[in-house]
């Protein structure tokens, strides 16, 4: 039987206060009641304090490149779909430099965990605006605002992906409930968490969310399979937040597609060198 001591990483390093420590433990909670074990999952992270989290907890980690968590992750999950895979990214990490590979990875509904801490701007670098600072937002990189930020909701529904949610660092139950259900599902799955950073975005903070953010679980009506008031809800900023699960389809997997792995994981096939030796010879 799992439990949150099996996943007791090493001492975080984060600013007291910081919302990455909600992300932490609503994490590990959700493993342990899903009951997976660490062994049998991967954490792929790029550079940021989003980054560090696969230290701070246990399990198999490749800490990649910024804005690359989500190759690698796709690469060992096609090689061995018994994995849980999950990609862990900050705002800057993901739709900054990673933004190619997001859409991409949308679009394929590669069979992947997202989890994206979105702080609205760049913690490690010392407070630069990222893609997701609010217009206006000042630092010392925009002394005269920024500019319009980019929607990933919105992005990850129009590119394709199958399950595409929303949550909030200061609400742990609810955030552990939304990761568990990306987890299970098949397909591409986003994460975006309302991540506050208390040392340089004292505009977005854990009071400025807990007056805006709202729960569509509690919305009657709400359909998620509704592609039209997901993308409506996607628009939803400023007043009023929605948090939850804004979109959710059934969807081809990417990986189901793939004729090599017909026989079962790559993992678990036997090597044939003569294999690589005909494909060298046609070349030749």
């Amino acid at each position: 039987m799992v439990t949150l001591k099996d996943y007791t990483g090493l001492q975080p390093a984060w600013c007291p206060g910081c919302g990455n420590f909600g992300i932490l433990r609503a994490l590990n909670k959700a493993l342990v009641e899903l009951n997976i074990e660490p062994y049998q999952l991967l954490l792929v992270s790029g550079i940021g304090q989003a980054g560090k989290l696969p230290h701070y907890t246990r399990g198999n980690i490749f800490n990649s490149l910024h804005g690359r968590p989500v190759p690698p992750a796709i690469g060992a999950r096609i090689a061995n779909p018994e994995l849980t895979v999950i990609a862990i990214s900050g705002d800057g990490d993901a739709y900054g430099e990673g933004g190619n590979h997001f859409i991409h990875a949308a679009r394929g509904n590669h069979n992947i965990t997202y989890l994206v801490h979105n702080n609205q701007v760049y913690g490690l670098t010392k407070g630069q605006a990222s893609p997701t600072s609010d217009a206006g937002f000042i630092t010392k990189t925009t002394p005269y605002g920024a500019i319009t930020p980019v929607n990933p909701v919105a992005m990850a529904i129009i590119s394709g992906a199958s399950f595409v949610s929303r949550s909030f660092a200061g609400d742990i139950e609810h955030l552990s409930s939304v990761i568990k259900q990306g987890i299970t599902h098949r397909g591409f799955a986003l994460i975006d968490i309302l991540q506050p950073c208390v040392t340089f975005n004292h505009q977005n903070t854990f009071q400025w969310y807990r007056e805006r953010v709202y729960a569509l679980e509690k919305e009657d009506g709400y359909d998620p399979a509704n592609k039209q008031a997901a993308l409506e809800k996607a628009q939803e900023w400023g007043q009023k937040i929605p948090i939850g699960i804004i979109y959710r389809q059934d969807l081809p997997v990417y990986e189901d597609q793939l004729p090599a792995l017909s026989q079962g994981p790559l993992v678990n096939q036997k090597i044939d060198p003569g294999r690589a030796e005909r494909l060298f010879a046609e070349f030749l």
